[in-house]
């Protein structure tokens, strides 16, 4: 949030009355509000930092109380935390940390009407009642759709991992292709060895029938025999072969496998400007590239200047740096103190269509569980990532 703790209200289209009703049926028991973190066990280091970073938030007048519970990093001690927070009065849950956590207190903080604000990045973990704040896939994708489409093209492929990860970002890519009234996107999973990569692309990019005719008028010229053949298979050799069917196409791979797969693209053609590569949020990190050549590819992610006045926080209350997801924490106890000064923690105030300012930009909770996020976009140049695209400053903003 900023360095105030106290989110930004945007305009936005009010819920419908059956929306706000559904959410609004049960209330929670109080405006105490209980961090579940893993204070020992291997994330207990992590775990002091989102505990210092949901702290901070926490300062000055006016907040609610905040308990601080240790989930010992397992499931069930995240189920076991959770229960003595509801016990003990809690309206509003922040964390656990991981998907496994979460989908054991998802159970007991429904029953009893209480939201929960996880910090997983698994999409499966989004229900009524429990937001998870992690960077999601659905959530970049929808904004790289939007972004390409402002540029008049709306012909999308992708080539994936059969992984978690890539299926995941091929669902992604389906709803936000579909929400914006494009075409079915085509999509094409490969096993991570080289020939499945290398058939996967040349099967999806067309590539066969697009240079087939090419390479027929080709052999035909050689045929003749003559001088006059074989100029024109030189120069039947330097036509441009015809566009592949779609604009851009989204990968999702990293290290050696995504060096792979990007040497591959030019080789059949699937060259900027003509085709757009698109990309995780992942690709931020130069490790994750690899020596991958991916110029002129894109990825969506919050800006890291975003996020600058929370870093300043942190370190000048001892923190050192501020690690991953201890943004997440920070965020969530701002949402809960913003809601505490006003209608309390009912899911209805909770994904309220005005949203939020969190650390990482704009962000709204939505009644199905999901979370809107305003993401930038990035363009990978030669001296690292630059931003070519800002992060909206509204929630109503296309692509979110």
């Amino acid at each position: 949030m900023r360095s105030t703790p106290a989110p930004a209200i945007v305009a936005a289209p009010p819920p419908s009355a059956a929306t706000v009703e559904s959410l609004s049926t049960i209330a929670p028991p109080g405006r105490k509000v209980a961090l579940l973190a893993p204070l020992s066990g291997p994330n207990a280091e992590r775990g002091a930092a989102l505990a210092r970073a949901a702290g901070l938030a926490m300062k000055g007048e006016g907040a609610p109380t905040l308990d601080v519970l240790d989930t010992k990093g397992t499931p069930e001690g995240a189920a076991e935390a959770a229960n003595a927070a509801i016990a003990g009065g809690a309206g509003l849950l922040l964390g656990p940390l991981t998907a496994g956590e979460t989908a054991a207190v998802a159970g007991p903080a429904r029953a009893a009407g209480v939201g929960v604000l996880p910090f997983t990045s698994d999409p499966t973990q989004a229900q009524t009642g429990v937001w998870p704040l992690g960077i999601m896939p659905a959530q970049q994708v929808r904004r790289m759709v939007a972004a390409v489409m402002a540029q008049g093209k709306n012909r999308f492929a992708a080539v994936l991992p059969d992984s978690d990860f890539g299926h995941a970002m091929a669902t992604a890519l389906q709803q936000a292709t579909s929400s914006a009234g494009a075409p079915d996107p085509m999509i094409a999973f490969h096993t991570g060895a080289t020939g499945s990569i290398n058939s996967t692309i040349r099967e999806i990019s067309g590539y066969a029938s697009r240079r087939g005719p090419v390479d027929g008028q080709i052999r035909a010229a050689r045929a003749l025999g003559t001088a006059e053949g074989r100029r024109q298979a030189v120069q039947l050799a330097r036509t441009p072969i015809p566009p592949p069917p779609f604009d851009a196409i989204l990968l999702a791979d990293s290290g050696e496998r995504l060096s792979t797969v990007a040497s591959l693209l030019p080789y059949y053609d699937l060259d900027p400007p003509a085709v757009r590569v698109l990309g995780p949020a992942l690709w931020g990190s130069s490790s994750a590239r690899g020596d991958a050549a991916l110029s002129g590819a894109w990825f969506a992610a919050p800006d890291p200047a975003s996020r600058a006045n929370f870093d300043a926080l942190y370190q000048a209350d001892g923190g050192g740096p501020a690690p991953g997801l201890s943004d997440f924490a920070y965020d969530a106890a701002g949402i809960a103190r913003a809601l505490a000064k006003g209608a309390g923690f009912s899911f209805a105030a909770l994904a309220r269509p005005d949203g939020f300012a969190g650390v990482d930009g704009v962000l709204a909770l939505q009644p199905d569980g999901t979370v809107r996020r305003g993401l930038a976009v990035f363009e990978l140049q030669r001296g690292g990532p630059v931003i070519v695209e800002p992060a909206p400053d509204t929630i109503t903003a296309p692509g979110l």
